[in-house]
């Protein structure tokens, strides 16, 4: 049993485990082998490895003149810059990319600005529209109107004049969004994008033709101008009346004045150009000039009442609305002319006693 153990100072079991040879080669665990060596006289120093410089390699090692660092790629003049972010070109030594990376950053700043731009002025448009309707509700509150029509506007004519003394009528069309005040300058151009209270406004506001007798339906045509905007607000619902379905769904027309009021309905409309001097037409030297007119008018039609033609043969003045259709540009008008009701009872009189 004794010989399973060491005994203190005998040291031969060790070298006879060994081979018997001081000099050995143990395997490591990296698989290689190393050399030890006991000095003589030193037998001991056997059991401390002794690492020959000359022969050892490091596991990891790396050339001097390509140690890592911030500053290597710089240094590499074979290197050729292939960063997409670098947009300034300051890496590149080809003067072509530097001139196309300038490009596409202007281009891209160009974009940015244009879309900028253009939102700017959609958010401007949406508020002029947004504050003509105000000032178009505002002036609203200065009539009461019914419900369907049946009964004319009631207008405050006092407040009305308060805030502008140039108010000439009121103009309802039941219904629709047509009930606005009606103003008269010394042209036709001051309330096209004027406020009643004399700040700019998108629409301005509905105004009568300068060159008609005040306050209006005095002469053979009176002419009263309205924007057509393209929210839907003024004079819109009058251009819509180029479709037949629309223009026989209006049956009532009012236009009211401090002295009078005047029920009108749709007669005819018609469409043309801002260059068409027959539009403005106001004084005739007799009644059939004015309806010889009318007729003329009646065949250029785009919409128009079955009995036109009897209205037309009993109308002694009439009331045209006119707006803006948009068919040609900026250029192209649409006219909505009314006459009185009262023609419409003579033309059913006249037809009776035949």
């Amino acid at each position: 049993m004794a010989a399973h153990f060491k005994q203190p100072g005998d040291d031969r079991g060790a070298h006879a485990r060994l081979g018997g040879n001081p000099r050995t080669r143990l395997n490591t665990r990296r698989g290689g082998e190393e050399s030890y060596h006991a000095p003589e006289g030193n037998p001991h120093a056997a059991s401390v490895p002794h690492r020959h410089d000359a022969t050892y390699i490091p596991v990891v090692s790396e050339p001097s003149d390509q140690r890592r660092g911030h500053n290597r790629r710089r240094r590499d003049h074979g290197f050729v810059e292939t960063d997409p972010y670098d947009l300034s070109g300051r890496r590149s030594r080809d003067p072509r990319k530097r001139v196309g990376r300038v490009v596409s950053v202007l281009l891209f700043v160009v974009g940015i600005a244009l879309i900028a731009v253009a939102a700017g002025m959609w958010i401007h448009n949406q508020w002029q529209y947004h504050e003509q309707d105000r000032i178009n509700e505002e002036l609203a509150t200065y009539a009461d109107v019914s419900d369907n029509g049946s009964t004319p506007p009631q207008v405050d004519w006092e407040a009305l004049k308060a805030v502008n003394d140039e108010v000439v009528g009121w103009l309802q069309i039941p219904g629709t969004a047509v009930n606005f005040p009606v103003y008269q300058a010394s042209d036709n151009e001051k309330y096209l994008h004027t406020s009643a209270e004399g700040n700019y406004s998108l629409g301005g506001q509905v105004f009568m033709d300068y060159e008609n007798a005040a306050p209006g339906m005095v002469d053979g045509q009176t002419i009263v101008y309205g924007h057509h905007l393209r929210n839907g607000a003024m004079f819109k619902p009058v251009s819509d009346m180029a479709n037949q379905e629309m223009f026989d769904s209006v049956s009532t027309v009012w236009y009211v004045t401090e002295e009078a009021t005047y029920e009108l309905e749709p007669l005819l409309l018609y469409e043309t150009d801002a260059n068409d001097t027959n539009v403005r037409r106001f004084s005739f030297e007799s009644v059939d000039e004015l309806r010889s007119y009318l007729t003329e008018l009646l065949g250029r039609a785009v919409t128009s009442r079955s009995d036109a033609a009897d209205l037309i043969a009993n109308a002694s003045n009439v009331l045209t609305l006119c707006t803006c259709n948009y068919d040609n540009g900026d250029s192209g008008r649409t006219l909505l002319v009314c006459v009185p009701k009262s023609a419409h009872a003579s033309a059913d009189a006249t037809t009776t006693s035949e």
